[in-house]
């Protein structure tokens, strides 16, 4: 899923190609994208675009009018610049906005369709669709710490839960963690007060870093490459590989269709967090430590 760093990089890329440039006709081809009928569609039509807004993971357009187009590309959703008029590819293709230099084409991967796009009327519409996460480049230590511990979670959902912080999610959760040496599975209620500031230094350091790298590697055209996996990450997506830290093989916990990456060494003091595919099956037998898996393995083998 596309965040924070990609939703910048995005809007950056769409600012020079679309702002104070009118929308001449707006495609859905998507039966389930629209998610409202109110304002139709068709009211975006022939609007210049007068501003570009990231709220929480979704990107906004506002237009003439106090029209706002609100796009949630969700995990496998994309967006394309190309020629005026492109084609939507035919098993991919969601939506096309059109502007006479060019067109602004969503896709979407995979059978399940989550992206979705909304039309909303004023500030007070695009509002509705803020889940109402803390920005944590505009927060003080105080408001980042009452918002930590609001409610009683592990890191990872508290980091990812939109409500709670905005622009966050499964794939630089991890990266923030293991850049401030906390356990996913901390519960927010029980850090100190050092942990806390070092998780928020950690927070603001791994988005604007990454914002910079992506930014870095765009070099000026459109983004094509946005992914959940890059090569540059820490942990994120590095199961059995070493930690660029310590060198330790980096674990994963598995659950439904994520996985929370991390370093034992340097995130758990060495401690194996139970994965629930395997820890099911194996109950007392699951290993502590990754010495234990390692031998577990090689006696397997």
């Amino acid at each position: 899923m596309p965040e924070l760093p990609d939703i910048v990089v995005y809007l950056e890329a769409l600012e020079p190609r679309i702002l104070n440039q009118t929308l001449e006709r707006a495609r859905v081809v998507g039966p389930f994208l629209l998610r409202t009928a109110t304002p139709p569609l068709q009211a975006v039509e022939g609007k210049t675009v007068r501003e570009l807004r990231r709220v929480g993971k979704r990107l906004a357009i506002g237009l003439e009018g106090d029209l706002w187009l609100v796009l949630h590309l969700m995990i496998a959703g994309r967006l394309h610049w190309s020629k005026p008029g492109a084609k939507l590819p035919a098993k991919r293709g969601l939506a096309a906005l059109d502007f006479a230099h060019g067109s602004l084409l969503l896709t979407e991967a995979g059978s399940q369709r989550r992206a979705s796009l909304h039309v909303v009327q004023g500030k007070s519409g695009l509002q509705e669709l803020d889940p109402g996460g803390l920005d944590v480049f505009t927060s003080d230590l105080d408001s980042f710490a009452a918002r930590l511990t609001s409610a009683h979670h592990t890191l990872k959902r508290a980091l990812t839960d939109p409500r709670l912080f905005s622009g966050i999610g499964n794939a630089y959760s991890d990266e923030i963690l293991h850049h401030a040496r906390l356990s996913p599975v901390a519960l927010t209620q029980k850090l100190g007060r050092n942990e806390i500031a070092r998780l928020r230094d950690s927070t603001r350091c791994v988005l604007l870093e990454w914002t910079d790298r992506l930014r870095a590697q765009t070099r000026g055209e459109f983004p094509e490459k946005v992914t959940a996996f890059r090569e540059g990450m820490s942990v994120h997506g590095k199961y059995g590989k070493p930690c660029p830290r310590c060198g330790t093989k980096v674990q994963r916990i598995r659950y439904a269709s994520n996985e929370t990456n991390y370093c034992p060494t340097c995130q758990t003091g060495g401690k194996l967090l139970a994965d629930r595919a395997l820890s099911r099956l194996m109950k007392q037998d699951w290993p502590r430590t990754l010495e234990e898996l390692e031998s577990l393995m090689r006696r397997a083998t």
